[in-house]
């Protein structure tokens, strides 16, 4: 058992935690929480680290297949936790790597892809992801200035959908929208400036949507790639929604269009 927070062990799980880089070179991410680990496929996961008083009552399925575990004092995974109220479990993953054809689904469905810029909050992004697989999106694009996929804030507001929903961080965000275009996908900016309300458009084909910053939108040049630029009509003294907000707005609203046309 460990019972120190200075162990080399809880230090590097911590430079996980805290560092992108950290997380970057090791290729690995921390999870925390029993669904979140229950949801992590079992190959990728390289150690489980668990409290005292969590071991104590888990269920043994949650070890099987696992060949590293910890197990450390409760007052070692307070240090190691990320939460406010830790539930005693964190599992240490592998990263995902994805090309850009794995957003590209099987012949006879369309494409939905998120192409995101400089998405800054870990939260709307990890809500963004977790509303992206429950509309049917096929694939998120993000820039290089995009908050980190696993920031463990990201990880949790995802609920697990982040070990199902393709993923890419472009070095050139702009030439792979382009690249899209290319495919035939149909590009649309979510834009306080939209000439078409959002449920005028057909979203049935092929499409991306091109989110913005949660402070000041798209940069123009990014707006410039988009075929259509789309508003959400706003009553009251509202001038527009949060980027997590809109997005699923705009996601669901083509997950409705291509039911009704299934």
């Amino acid at each position: 058992m460990i019972s120190s927070t200075s162990n080399k062990q809880v230090k590097y799980v911590n430079s996980l935690l805290k560092k992108a880089k950290a997380r970057r070179e090791e290729d690995l991410f921390v999870a925390e929480g029993l669904r979140i680990c229950r949801e992590i496929p079992k190959e990728r996961i390289c150690a489980i680290y668990m409290s005292e008083s969590f071991a104590g009552q888990a269920s043994a399925d949650i070890f099987r297949g696992i060949a590293h575990t910890e197990l450390v004092t409760d007052e070692v995974f307070r240090a190691l936790s990320d939460t406010q109220t830790p539930q005693g479990i964190l599992a240490l993953v592998k990263q995902s790597h994805y090309s850009p054809e794995d957003m590209m689904p099987d012949a006879g469905k369309p494409a939905l892809i998120l192409a995101i810029e400089r998405l800054q909050d870990p939260g709307n992004l990890g809500t963004i992801i977790r509303a992206g697989e429950g509309a049917g999106v096929t694939g998120i694009l993000m820039d290089r200035e995009t908050a980190d996929i696993y920031n463990p804030k990201v990880i949790r507001a995802t609920m697990g959908s982040v070990f199902r929903v393709p993923f890419i961080y472009a070095d050139d965000w702009k030439q792979s929208v382009l690249s899209l275009k290319s495919q035939g996908v149909r590009v649309f900016a979510a834009h306080l400036k939209g000439s078409a309300d959002y449920d005028d458009v057909d979203y049935t084909g092929p499409s991306a949507f091109l989110i913005g910053n949660e402070a000041v939108g798209l940069t123009e040049e990014a707006a410039s790639l988009a075929d259509v630029r789309l508003k959400i009509p706003m009553l009251g003294r509202v001038e527009s929604l949060n980027a997590a907000v809109a997005s699923s707005v705009l996601m669901f609203e083509a997950a409705r269009q291509r039911r009704r046309k299934a």
